[in-house]
């Protein structure tokens, strides 16, 4: 008899367990995880704006230590971060110890939920509150419950880091060592990349495309534009960024971001410096160097009026 009620009573807290496990809506989009090196995972979202594949548009990687998971951003809805977790789990069963978060931006930070549930210690840079705080924050969430429903829904939550961190710093796990580098407000409120030590590799999140036009939003492109200048990148054998194929030869990756940044940026100094209007300035530009590259036709003309914008309080209002 005691055995049976024993018996009974596991089952019952079993079937409680499991009942209280979020199911996410199922996605179809394709995510195939990519092997970097030793330690080093990702999955590669489709090039496209920020609604396209089902949100999957946006990069996320993990990696593997001896005492857990670490893994680097959350994508952009609970479902991809839902599929992205059994991705995680067809290499490795140890638990995920953290997730560090590049930027608070919609398409890397819905998934974060799926995250907190399997325990883990969310890290982000100074800058995440800044944007969790702000009235486009509800409203990005609120517009993405209709253009990403079912995906994002009534039950995804903004889930706000349990870290921020406002300098560079190292800590290991694992025998392996990892080494943030906070960037401050560049592509976001808050930017910081990620080195794994003994593979080279860096997440470098949204401060570097590879293979597509950048989106600027409402960036420090100065800012953006210095550090993708000051960046070393001697001793990095690969480079994942927030968006495209991680980058076998990162000065390359690098070099391609920062001459989008300073042409768009030149162009604009000058428009405003002449008083030009911004639609003949546009106009007039020769953007053939990038107008070849994925999500130009979308982003490439609001970059250019934001960095418009953006010059002119550069110019006249210091």
């Amino acid at each position: 008899m005691r055995l049976t009620f024993i018996f009974i009573l596991a089952s019952v807290l079993l079937a409680c367990n499991q009942s209280t496990e979020t199911v996410y809506p199922a996605t179809d989009v394709e995510m195939k995880l990519k092997q970097v090196s030793e330690h080093v995972y990702y999955v590669q979202g489709k090039a496209g704006i920020a609604t396209d594949n089902e949100g999957f548009i946006s990069n996320a990687g993990f990696i593997v230590t001896d005492d857990g998971v670490i893994v680097f951003d959350a994508l952009g809805t609970p479902s991809l971060a839902a599929l992205f977790l059994t991705k995680i789990r067809s290499v490795t069963d140890k638990p995920i110890l953290k997730v560090i978060m590049s930027h608070y931006h919609a398409d890397h930070i819905y998934g974060l939920q799926v995250f907190k549930e399997q325990g883990a210690q969310i890290i982000a840079p100074k800058g995440a509150m800044d944007y969790l705080s702000s009235p486009a924050a509800e409203e990005r969430i609120e517009e993405r419950r209709f253009s990403l429903e079912p995906w994002v829904n009534e039950s995804t939550r903004l889930v706000s880091p349990d870290v921020i961190l406002d300098k560079t710093m190292s800590f290991s796990h694992g025998g392996i060592t990892f080494i943030l580098d906070i960037l401050g407000t560049a592509h976001s409120d808050g930017d910081l990349t990620l080195f794994v030590e003994p593979d080279r590799v860096l997440f470098s999140g949204d401060i570097i495309f590879e293979g597509r036009v950048p989106y600027l939003g409402d960036s420090n492109t100065k800012t953006w534009l210095e550090t993708l200048t000051k960046m070393e990148v001697g001793q990095i054998a690969a480079l994942i960024p927030g968006h495209g194929p991680a980058a076998k030869n990162p000065n390359q990756a690098i070099t391609a971001t920062r001459k989008y940044l300073a042409k768009i940026r030149s162009v604009m100094r000058e428009a405003v410096i002449n008083l030009d209007d911004f639609a003949e300035t546009y106009d007039k530009t020769d953007w053939s160097e990038f107008a070849h590259l994925p999500a130009f036709a979308e982003t490439n003309r609001r970059n250019a009026y934001q960095v418009y914008l953006s010059m002119e309080e550069e110019l006249f209002n210091n």
